[in-house]
Order: structure tokens, then sequence, then C-alpha cells
């Protein structure tokens, strides 16, 4: 990915740009001189103004210090490891969730979406679990954020049967959360149903995730009346968690949105990020600029 880390440094080359135009040379006054001379003195002008320029949009890029960040590399690899729980049971076969497209189905939105949500965090480890009348790892923790999304293509609704074993959602996810060695471990959890199935119970599966220091972000989709909401605000409150509900798919991107930004690690932020800088180069061609100028002012001065 490239960037600059103080793009704002741009805004003032505008400015620059139009004083150097404004308060560009003028030719020496000569008399009785050839008049092919003053289309020579013209174009040096000119071609100084230009040169002015041009050192001014390097330099000031190079201010603005070009960056490149790399999210392969491993240093960059420090993030959140983070488990979505996803609910495929067959209720999420109804349709009408998204107003724009009332033909989709709810698990069909929530791939979308979660599609989505993945491309954003290149250096969080991120795994999915489905869950019916039992769960599995879909998908175990991992980095490639491209093969993870293609895979979310290849989910289906009934993999896992038709009921909702929310207890089972949340013990896979801490079993494929164990090999991680990340300091925060976090499982975001989405239903539209009511636990009905299942070995583990959902509060046996939140103390065992309480004494593993793992967070739990819930999401009620859909009408509150179809889900156990005071059940998913204990499950989100007793794990330092917290409960989001989405009656609608533009309410669900607004949910995934939030727990983007709650959910930041620090390697996320500026100072922590390994990033190659590229200001040299710019840098190099300013000065190369500003001595053709130097250069052609001597050679006006002769």
């Amino acid at each position: 990915m490239f960037g600059f880390e103080y793009p704002e440094l741009f805004l003032v080359l505008p400015f620059i740009l139009y004083c150097f135009y404004r308060c560009r040379e003028k030719p020496q006054q000569r008399y009785f001189v050839h008049l092919e001379l003053f289309s020579h003195i013209d174009m040096k002008i000119d071609r100084r103004l230009w040169l002015k320029m041009l050192t001014a949009i390097f330099l000031i890029t190079a201010l603005a210090s070009p960056v490149t960040v790399n999210p392969y590399d491993p240093r960059n690899r420090q993030g959140i490891a983070m488990m979505l729980s996803l609910d495929a049971s067959g209720s999420m076969n109804a349709s009408g969730y998204d107003e724009n497209n009332r033909m989709l189905s709810k698990f069909a939105i929530v791939k979308e979406i979660v599609q989505d949500f993945i491309k954003e965090r290149l250096e969080d480890n991120i795994g999915i679990v489905l869950f019916g009348d039992f769960a599995f790892i879909a998908t175990p923790l991992t980095y490639e954020k491209e093969a993870l999304s293609h895979m979310v293509n290849y989910l289906t609704l009934g993999m896992a049967g038709e009921n909702t074993a929310i207890g089972d959602g949340i013990y896979e996810s801490l079993v494929a959360l164990q090999s991680s060695q990340a300091k925060s471990k976090v499982i975001v959890l989405l239903t539209d149903g009511m636990h009905n199935a299942g070995s583990t119970s959902p509060q046996k599966a939140v103390e065992m995730a309480v004494s593993r220091s793992v967070k739990i972000y819930t999401i009620g989709m859909g009408r509150e009346s179809h889900y156990n909401k005071a059940m998913l605000e204990k499950i989100a409150n007793q794990s330092q968690g917290q409960f989001f509900k989405a009656k609608n798919r533009e309410a669900l991107e607004e949910v995934y949105s939030t727990i983007d930004g709650l959910e930041r690690s620090k390697i996320r932020s500026r100072d922590y990020l390994y990033k190659d800088y590229w200001y040299a180069i710019p840098l190099a061609l300013a000065l190369i600029f500003l001595l053709f100028y130097w250069r052609s002012r001597l050679g006006s001065l002769r």
C-alpha cells in the first residue's frame, strides 16, 4: 500500500506555484539590440520558471513523506486474533433483509459484508466458524485475507444443520483461538435466532471465554422477537464485549464498521506499522532541478 505520512502539505503547493507564476522574472531591459535576442531571453525565463515549479513540487512531495506498507511483512502481522462466528441455520435463508434487493437471503448478505470486513483487517489473524445444529471451524485463523475472502464464497446454508447452537459457536471459536499467540483475542458472533441446539450451553461457553480473556461481540440480526436479546447482551457484557442489533442490511454494515473501529490493534496505528520510506527519490529530483535552475541563473548573469 502506498501513501503519504503528511498529505496535508500538498495544500500549500498551489499557493507556491501561483506565487512563482505571478512573481516570475522579467526580461532585463536592453536598448538597440537585435530583435531575436528578446525571444531567446523569454525562453530562458520560461525554462527557469518550470525548473522552480518542478523543484517545489518534488520538494513538497519529499516533505509529505511517501511511504509503502507491506501487509505481508511478518512485522506487520502482530494484530488481533479474531473469529467470526456466523449463524448458518435455516432461518438465515429468509429474504427481504436488504430493501434494495429483497430477493437476497440474510446469509448471502452476511457473506458480502463479512468479505468487506475481512479486507480491512490486513494485519489481523481471522478465522470463521459456522453454527447450526452443531458448530465447526470453516476456516482456521489465517493472515491470507484473499484466500479467506475466497473461501467465504463457498459457505452455504445448512452446512451445520437447521437449528441454532450458539454455545457451540462460541466454543469452536475458542478452540480455534487456542493456537494464537496474540495478546488480544475477539469473537464476533452473529445470529438471527434462539439457542436451541448443541452440546455446550451459552453460559458455559462464555465462562470459558472469560477465563481465557476472550472478548465477545454479539449481533442480533433481524427482528428482536426472533433472537434472544437478553442472552446476547449477557454474553457480551460478561466477556467485556458489546451487543449490537441490526434490523436491516444498512444497520448490519454499520455494526461491522463500528466493531472494526473498536477493535484496532496498536499495529494498525501510524506509530506501529513498519514502513518503507521513499522521500529520498523526490528529494533527489528536487535537488537536480534546483541545480539546473542555478546553472541557468549563472548563465544569464554572464
